[in-house]
């Protein structure tokens, strides 16, 4: 019993040293930029593992030099209520989940009816509710994997985040990290590689295209004037003028 209490406490010290280095880091965030990601650095591995060469693009511009039509359209199509909650969007949450819910039903049915031969199910679409808070704290620390302890570090995240960077900060850090294409990460490179101007110089269509490619920037770099890019992106752009954006 003594052994198991020893080994319990030292886990409990190694978890809480965990999030004070992580703490310590994400106060640092108030006077230094995050130099990569998590997200990044396991990108740039794959890239150099599966085509044997590192292409990348990004720059690190102030909050001042990103087009207030970008920060407007990014959080219109991601997250509407960025500047109002503590991080994590509960009602946006359970949308999600009773939409994943309904979905992995509707496929269990199909499954039911289909002939022996075709018995194997798809893997549902999962939808997600996450913030762009809850974003930046995955791409900045964690790993893509799923599971439940995961999800947990995330939520710790992101309210270390929300306190101790204000909403602005969090928003600059996230449009200069984010991943807009292979290869391609934060605001300026995408501003350069599709549209050949500087964040700051971005239109709202411009801005409101480059907001619809977040949930899937490899997909939409490949069809970046689709009918659904550009129909969400007129919805997009007509949201716009309604976002109040974070001071």
């Amino acid at each position: 019993m003594r052994s198991l209490l020893r080994l319990l406490l030292l886990l409990a010290m190694a978890v809480l040293a965990l999030q004070l280095y992580f703490a310590a880091r994400i106060a640092l965030m108030n006077v230094l930029a995050p130099e990569s990601t998590s997200f990044q650095r396991s990108e740039a591995w794959r890239l150099a593992v599966e085509k044997h060469q590192i292409l990348w693009s990004q720059q690190w511009v102030d909050d001042a030099r990103i087009s207030k039509q970008l920060k407007r359209a990014v959080i219109a199509s991601e997250d509407a209520g960025f500047s109002e909650h503590g991080g994590v969007d509960w009602d946006a949450l359970e949308k999600a989940w009773e939409k994943n819910q309904r979905e992995e039903a509707r496929l269990a049915k199909l499954g039911n009816r289909a002939p022996a031969r075709l018995a194997a199910k798809p893997a549902p679409k999962v939808v997600g509710g996450s913030t762009i808070t809850q974003q930046l704290a995955k791409n900045l620390f964690l790993s893509g994997e799923r599971h439940l302890l995961r999800k947990g570090q995330e939520f710790v995240l992101t309210l270390m985040l929300e306190a101790l960077l204000g909403k602005q900060r969090i928003l600059e850090i996230y449009l200069n990290n984010v991943e807009w294409g292979e290869g391609v990460f934060g605001a300026q490179a995408a501003a350069r590689h599709y549209f050949r101007v500087d964040a700051g110089q971005l239109s709202a269509w411009q801005a409101a295209r480059l907001a619809v490619m977040l949930p899937a920037p490899k997909r939409f770099e490949k069809r970046p004037s689709s009918p659904y890019v550009i129909a969400r992106s007129a919805t997009i752009e007509a949201r716009m003028p309604a976002v109040a954006l974070p001071e």
